[in-house]
C-alpha cells in the first residue's frame, strides 16, 4: 500500500521490491493506498492504511443484521400464527433473529483476529456479507440489493477472489430460479431475480478476465490423519459457537429442507454460501482465511435455531460460555498482574523466558478501559440471569459479549507484549545499528514480504532483492538461504558484521554483511 501510494509501484501490478503480493488482489491494495494518499501529514502511514478496513467490518456488521432480517422475513421462516393471534409480528420476529445473527456473527471465534488485520481477506468478507445481504433482500428492494450484489460481486473479483464470487453468483441465480418454479406465486420475479444475479455474476467473471485476475491455488489436503485432524480442529473451534446452532437448525427444519426444497431461500441461501466457503477452505492452503467467509451466512443459519431452543440447551451454552471466558479473562488480568508486581511470579518468568529483552510499562488509560469491560461483562451475567422478559437471542448475549471483553482486554493489557512479541520493530532496530549511517539501499536474500516491509517501514532503508540484479553494499539475508548463497560467490565478497534475531522466535535469524571487494556474480 505505501509503494503503491508513494508511486513506487504498478497500480494494476502492485509489487513489494519488485515481489508481488502473496494474495493477487488489487481492490484492498488500493484502498490503503487511497487512504495513505488522502490522510493528514499527522496521521501515521500504518493507522492510516487500517481506516478503510475499520469501515469494511464495520460494513460487514451490517451486511449481517439485514441479510439475516430479510431472510427473516421469508414467509416460511415466521413462526406459526396462534388460534387466537398474539404471535409476534413478522417484522418484529426478522428483528430478533437479525440480533441474534448479527452477536453470533460477533461471538465468532475465528472473526476475532482476521477481522482486525488490513489484508485482502477482510475486503473479501465485507464484499461476501454485500452479496449475502442483496440475494437475501432482493424479494423486497430492488434498487439497495442491486447496487449490493454488484458491489460484492466486483468486490470479490478485485479482492483475490473471483472465483468464490463466481461460484456464489451462480448457486444464488439456481436457488432463485428452482423457487421460481416451485412457487404458487410471482414465478415470473423469481426468474428476474435469478437473471440479474446471474448478468452481475458474468460480467465481473468478464472482468477478472480482462484484468487477468483468475489464479487457481488448488491446494487439496494430504491423505494423512494429521492433515484431517487439523482441518476438522479448525472449523470446531473457528465456526464457534455458530457451528452447533447452525446444525441445530437443519434438524429443527429439516421438514423444508427435504420437502419444500429450494423454497425455503432462509436456509438454502446460507447454505449455499458455507459450502463454497468449506470448499474453498478444503482446497486452498489458507484456509482459515477461506473460512472466514462462511461466517456471516453461518451466523444467521445459528440464529434461526435461538426461537427452537429448549430452556436446558440454553442453559448448557449459557454455563459454558460464562466459564470459557470468564476464565480466560482471568487468565489475562493475573498474567498482566504479575507482569506489573510480580506476583504470582511464574506467569512473569514465562512471559521473560518467551519474549526476552520485553519491558512492560503501565498504562492508566488502558486500565481504565479493561476495568471498565470486566465490569460491564458482570452487569451482562447479572442480566442473564435475572428475572427479565426475554427475548429469542438471550443465549447468544454471553458468547458475544464474552468474545469482545477477551479481545479488548488483550488490545489493553496484553497489547504492548503482543506488540513486541508479533511485530518486526524489534528485529529492524537491530538492523540498523549494525547497519550505520542510511545507504542508498540493501540487498535482501531470502526474505518475506512481511521482513521487508517492516525494514522499509521503521527503518526507511531500501530492500533490493538479490534476484532483480541489483547489488549494493549491505546484505540483509536469512539465515537458512545464505548458506545455499555463499556457495555460488567469490571467497571473501560479503563479511558478516552481525546477526539480528526476533525476540520472540529464535529461529528467525537474519544476517547482516557488507560487501567486502570485487564484483559479486551468480
Amino acid at each position: 500500500m505505501a509503494e503503491l501510494a508513494h508511486g513506487s509501484s504498478d497500480w494494476w501490478h502492485p509489487s513489494l521490491s519488485g515481489l508481488g503480493p502473496e494474495v493477487h488482489a488489487l481492490l484492498p491494495y488500493w484502498l490503503g493506498a487511497w487512504a495513505i494518499q488522502w490522510a493528514p501529514s499527522w496521521l501515521p502511514t500504518d493507522m492510516a492504511a487500517r481506516i478503510p478496513f475499520v469501515i469494511l467490518l464495520i460494513i460487514s456488521l451490517i451486511a449481517v443484521w439485514y441479510g439475516t432480517y430479510y431472510l427473516a422475513r421469508t414467509p416460511l421462516a415466521q413462526p406459526v400464527a396462534f388460534a387466537f393471534g398474539g404471535e409476534a409480528q413478522p417484522t418484529d420476529y426478522a428483528r430478533a433473529v437479525a440480533d441474534g445473527g448479527l452477536l453470533a456473527f460477533i461471538a465468532s471465534l475465528g472473526l476475532a483476529q482476521l477481522a482486525h488485520e488490513t489484508t485482502p481477506a477482510l475486503a473479501q468478507l465485507c464484499f461476501t456479507g454485500l452479496l449475502f445481504y442483496a440475494v437475501a433482500a432482493l424479494p423486497y428492494r430492488q434498487l439497495a440489493p442491486g447496487l449490493a450484489a454488484t458491489l460484492g460481486l466486483a468486490g470479490l473479483t478485485l479482492s483475490g477472489a473471483p472465483t468464490v464470487g463466481l461460484s456464489l453468483g451462480l448457486g444464488c441465480s439456481a436457488i432463485y430460479l428452482f423457487e421460481s418454479k416451485n412457487s404458487t406465486s410471482h414465478p415470473l420475479s423469481g426468474k428476474l431475480r435469478a437473471a440479474g444475479v446471474l448478468t452481475t455474476t458474468v460480467a465481473c467473471a468478464l472482468l477478472a478476465s480482462q484484468l487477468d485476475l483468475w489464479r487457481w491455488y488448488i491446494d487439496l489436503p494430504e491423505a494423512s490423519l494429521a492433515e484431517w485432524q487439523s482441518l476438522g480442529r479448525l472449523f470446531l473451534w473457528f465456526t464457534w459457537p455458530s457451528w452447533p446452532l447452525a446444525l441445530l437448525t437443519l434438524w429443527r427444519w429439516r421438514r423444508q429442507l427435504l420437502v419444500d426444497r429450494f423454497s425455503s431461500r432462509h436456509l438454502w441461501l446460507p447454505i449455499w454460501f458455507v459450502a463454497v466457503a468449506s470448499i474453498a477452505t478444503l482446497t486452498t492452503s489458507a484456509a482459515d482465511r477461506s473460512l472466514l467467509l462462511a461466517l456471516p451466512a453461518l451466523s444467521a443459519l445459528a440464529a434461526f435455531a435461538l426461537p427452537t431452543l429448549s430452556r436446558s440447551v440454553a442453559a448448557l451454552i449459557d454455563w459454558f460460555t460464562l466459564i470459557f471466558f470468564s476464565g480466560c479473562a482471568m487468565i489475562i488480568w493475573i498474567v498482566w498482574i504479575s507482569m506489573q508486581t510480580g506476583v504470582p511470579a511464574q506467569p512473569a518468568a514465562n512471559v521473560a523466558r518467551l519474549a526476552p529483552g520485553f519491558v512492560h510499562s503501565f498504562s492508566f488509560t488502558a486500565f481504565l478501559v479493561a476495568v471498565s469491560a470486566s465490569g460491564i461483562w458482570s452487569w451482562l451475567v447479572y442480566w442473564r440471569i435475572g428475572r427479565h422478559r426475554t427475548a429469542i437471542w438471550k443465549s447468544v448475549v454471553l458468547p458475544a459479549g464474552g468474545a469482545a471483553l477477551c479481545w479488548l482486554l488483550l488490545m489493553t493489557l496484553w497489547l504492548p507484549l503482543l506488540d513486541f512479541a508479533r511485530s518486526y520493530a524489534p528485529l529492524v532496530k537491530q538492523i540498523t545499528v549494525l547497519v550505520p549511517g542510511k545507504p542508498p539501499c540493501v540487498s535482501g536474500l531470502g526474505l518475506s514480504r512481511s521482513q521487508i516491509a517492516a525494514i522499509q517501514f521503521h527503518s526507511e532503508l531500501v530492500v533490493r532483492p538479490m534476484a532483480s540484479g541489483e547489488i549494493c553494499d549491505w546484505l540483509v539475508a536469512d539465515a537458512e538461504y545464505f548458506g545455499e548463497f555463499a556457495k555460488l560467490q567469490p571467497s571473501g565478497s560479503w563479511l558478516q558484521v552481525g546477526t539480528a534475531h526476533h525476540p520472540a522466535d529464535r529461529k528467525e535469524r537474519l544476517l547482516i554483511l557488507k560487501r567486502t571487494s570485487g564484483q559479486v556474480s551468480f
